[in-house]
């Protein structure tokens, strides 16, 4: 017991983090849901919901009275507006491909990893950019939080240009239903096909 209890407190954030992307991509097939807060400076934050199967995907956005619901096979893209009682058709963008649950995956790569601080359920990482990482879009500072029972990510903020991202609420199970839109669930709405 003590030697198993030993060998989990010695492990270096580059093994947990490895670890951690391991549970990630066992369980990626079965599809993944988490919500995404996106904070602008003077507008505030608008959270996202994000369900994705395979190449499927539902994002659900709540601003302002609005809900916006965009479904996504990854060529078609169906964009719901609740306040027009709309659907609109057209040819897919590829701008929500639900890239950003990659950022995972990507925290071991080009970023120098230490662990803040520790809690009996979690750990949490600082990531600072590495002088080494090119990549001018990427975040310079990454904070990471995760779950010491199973290795699974809690949460994953980053600041970019000024505007804060947080991906949070990490769930895996999806159906075909969630990611594929079905005009039966929606009476009434008028669809306006732009392919």
């Amino acid at each position: 017991m003590f030697f198993a209890t030993w060998t989990v407190l010695a492990q270096t954030p580059e093994e947990i983090l490895s670890h951690m992307e391991e549970a990630f991509d066992k369980h990626e097939s079965e599809g993944l849901v988490m919500t995404t807060d996106v904070k602008v400076p003077i507008l505030g934050t608008t959270s996202s919901l994000l369900y994705a199967l395979g190449d499927k995907m539902r994002v659900e956005i709540t601003m302002m009275g609005l809900t916006m619901i965009i479904w996504s096979d990854g060529e078609t893209e169906w964009e719901y507006n609740s306040k027009t009682n709309e659907v609109e058709i057209k040819k897919d963008s590829g701008s929500n491909d639900g890239g950003d649950a990659e950022m995972f995956g990507a925290v071991s790569d080009g970023y120098d990893v230490s662990i803040k601080k520790e809690t009996a359920d979690a750990w949490y990482f600082v990531c600072r950019k590495s002088k080494t990482n090119t990549d001018k879009d990427a975040p310079k500072t990454i904070d990471l939080v995760v779950a010491k029972r199973d290795y699974m990510p809690l949460s994953l903020s980053a600041k970019m240009s000024g505007v804060t991202m947080t991906m949070r609420d990490i769930r895996f199970g999806v159906t075909e239903k969630q990611v594929t839109f079905d005009a039966k669930d929606y009476p009434g709405v008028k669809i306006i096909d732009k392919r």
